[in-house]
């Protein structure tokens, strides 16, 4: 029954839109239309008044200065010389006498009231549609002056005509255009219905079918696969993380509670027991500081700790780093280098970015061998176009050791929580390190690669400098 309702609202969805798109294009066509009926139309009517009044303004001319007579004269002429045969002229005298002109009498319908009319006027023994207008001159003569729009109203006509079998095809074009979008929009709705519904049934290989003709359903298509590879990349993530959190976990638990049950069952004094329950105590630590460094990643992954985002010297916290772990490597006769600018002005959580470095230098000083050599270096990388919002390039930190490195397999996951190279894992650690170093600078908008050194391990930060340089550093 919900299979039935959802397919009837994404029909009525689909139709919806159909319909919208064909009342849209049919409303714009006829507007269109309409426009160009009403452009037609005045235009022809505003030919006919025009020439109407140049030969008004003529005979009136005249008759100033000829009179009656010289009136009379130049309707004949005008008569003469009508090409097109549509002029209209009637000159009457104040007794109703007809002096010029081609109507056989005054138009029945015409209201003297009224400037320009549109009536129907016998010539020639035809009933012809004309407009008209009518002056009075001196002496209650009265002069109509006039054009035949017989063809006009027949043009009027077949532009009707013309106009309504438009409109016809219009809409049927609107129609068939209605129903294309429809289909169209019930494709990729029926497409992404179909690819949850196989993967709330537990199919999470099922994606989202794409035609290849790049247009904005593929977009829609590859965006939402990306997506659903985004979320089985997740859930695989965490049922990895699950089964190592119960695998880590369970070891030092594990070791606490056997500490605990032989102290409790064997020690014979204080000391022992007290012994027992510090180094059970020591485990229950390791527990405490995987669930913190767990909470710490996801606290990060989140982008809850941007609130603690300053400008500071990441040259000085380098420097500060260095000379941390500088003893560390003299006890474990190792050499540490460093190179990097006087300055490097970055915005970001100075604490975390601490906490990264001090990850990857306690790595390397942990893998490598002794009289070996760990070198920590910085630099600024200038954009290679100028770009808005201040945008100076990149910044560059590199951590390369001489230790035991890693194979290809393992550079693939090296930053994936809980996993742990087969040469490391004689090692203290839980496999937490670099995993909190990929959250943090993923957070800060950069990179984190791992590569071969040959021997050792080459660890490259990238993150983006926001800020400006000075010219020398």
């Amino acid at each position: 029954m919900q299979t039935i309702l959802r397919k009837v609202r994404i029909q009525s969805v689909s139709l919806r839109f159909g319909l919208v798109y064909s009342v849209l294009f049919i409303s714009s066509a006829i507007l269109f239309l309409s426009f160009v009926w009403w452009g037609t139309i005045g235009l022809l009517e505003q030919r006919v008044r025009h020439s109407i009044a140049l030969d008004a303004h003529a005979l009136l001319t005249e008759w100033q200065h000829a009179g009656i007579p010289g009136l009379e004269n130049l309707i004949n002429n005008r008569l003469a010389q009508d090409i097109d045969d549509n002029a209209l002229y009637l000159l009457s005298a104040p007794d109703g006498k007809l002096l010029a002109g081609n109507l056989a009498h005054w138009p029945i319908r015409l209201d003297a009231a009224l400037t320009w009319q549109t009536l129907p006027v016998l010539r020639d023994g035809q009933l012809n549609l004309a407009q008209v207008r009518v002056w009075t001159l001196q002496g209650n003569y009265l002069l109509l002056i006039g054009r035949d729009i017989s063809e006009r109203t027949q043009i009027q006509r077949m532009l009707t005509d013309a106009m309504l079998w438009t409109c016809l095809m219009v809409g049927l074009l609107a129609v068939g255009g209605g129903w294309v979008v429809r289909v169209l929009f019930r494709r990729i709705i029926h497409s992404i219905n179909r690819t949850t519904l196989a993967i709330t049934r537990g199919d999470m290989s099922r994606r989202i079918p794409v035609s290849g003709m790049g247009d904005e359903l593929d977009d829609v298509a590859l965006t939402i696969n990306q997506m659903l590879d985004r979320i089985t990349r997740l859930m695989d993530g965490v049922k990895q993380v699950s089964n190592s959190i119960a695998h880590d976990l369970r070891t030092p638990i594990a070791r606490a509670r056997a500490e605990l049950e032989d102290a409790s069952r064997s020690a014979t004094n204080e000391l022992a027991l007290r012994a027992a329950i510090d180094q059970a105590a020591v485990n229950l630590d390791k527990v405490t500081g995987i669930c913190e460094a767990l909470l710490r990643i996801a606290q990060i992954e989140a982008g809850t700790r941007r609130s603690a985002f300053a400008i500071f010297d990441l040259a000085t916290t380098l420097r500060d780093i260095t000379e941390l772990y500088e003893a560390v490597a003299d006890e474990h006769d190792l050499k540490l280098q460093r190179n990097f600018p006087l300055h490097l002005p970055f915005r970001g959580d100075q604490a975390m970015f601490q906490q990264a470095l001090a990850n990857i230098l306690d790595n390397a000083i942990k893998f490598s061998p002794p009289q070996g050599t760990i070198s920590l270096s910085a630099q600024h990388i200038p954009a290679a176009s100028s770009a808005e919002h201040a945008q100076t390039g990149t910044i560059r930190i590199m951590v390369v050791d001489s230790g035991i490195g890693m194979n290809d397999a393992d550079l693939a996951r090296a930053s994936e929580r809980f996993f742990r190279a087969e040469q490391a894992r004689h090692t203290p650690g839980s496999g937490l390190g670099l995993a909190l170093v990929q959250a943090i600078v993923e957070l800060h908008g950069g990179t984190l690669l791992l590569s071969h050194n040959n021997p050792g391990l080459a660890v490259t930060i990238d993150v983006p400098a926001i800020y400006d340089y000075p010219d020398k550093l």
